[in-house]
Formats: structure tokens, C-alpha cells, sequence
């Protein structure tokens, strides 16, 4: 079993730049992925990364603003989000998984998710 815990999800102004956070409860050789859900929406793959960090995944619509990293030694992966948009705004979620897929499905453990809203 692995528990994971989110944070760093707050108010930021439209531009403004926010870095999740998702600590796991021990060492992992999972991959890892954050997702997002907004209110009426279906969760949605934002980037992933591999548990040796060879490689990201991320969802065109992050590429250039958005870079997932972890830091295995300290069980974290971390997503830093750069000129965040009001389509940005939803619930953030971490996962792991057994590889670095953008299909939520082939996650074992979830966080509880960490809120992001932009302003405009």
C-alpha cells in the first residue's frame, strides 16, 4: 500500500505560477501522474513521469507552461505550473502506477487531491 498526499494547491492570479506537491507514504518504483478534475468535467491526465525520471508525459494543452519532476530519495513528486490559465482551475489529483500512462485506470493509489483555482 502506498498513501500519497497532495499540497500546494491555492488561489493564484491568471499568469501566476503554483508548484503540487505529492508525498508518498515510502519509497515507490511506481510511476507517478497528476491529474485534474473540474466541476462538471471528467478527470483528465495533466503528465506523468516514470519512476527513474526517463521519461514525462504531458497533455498538450500543459506542454511548455507545466514540468512534473520527482525526487525519489524523498518519496515527491512535484508539478510546477507556469502561466496557469482559468482553465487550470480544478481539483489536482497524484497517482501511481505501475508505468507512466495518461489513462487513469491504470493507477493503483490515489491522493485526495489538492485544489487549484485561478483567477482571471
Amino acid at each position: 500500500q502506498v498513501q500519497l498526499v497532495e499540497s500546494g494547491g491555492g488561489l493564484v492570479q491568471a499568469g501566476g505560477s503554483l508548484r503540487l506537491s505529492c508525498a508518498a507514504s515510502r519509497r515507490t518504483f511506481y510511476a507517478m501522474g497528476w491529474f485534474r478534475q473540474a466541476p462538471g468535467k471528467e478527470r483528465e491526465f495533466v503528465a506523468a513521469v516514470t519512476w527513474g525520471s526517463s521519461s514525462t508525459y504531458y497533455t498538450n494543452s500543459v506542454k511548455g507552461r507545466f514540468t512534473i519532476s520527482r525526487d525519489s530519495a524523498k518519496a515527491t513528486v512535484y508539478l510546477q505550473m507556469n502561466s496557469l490559465k482559468p482553465e487550470d482551475a480544478a481539483v489536482y489529483y497524484c497517482a501511481a502506477g505501475p508505468k507512466g500512462s495518461t489513462d487513469s485506470t491504470e493507477y493503483d493509489y490515489w491522493g485526495q487531491g489538492t485544489q487549484v483555482t485561478v483567477s482571471s
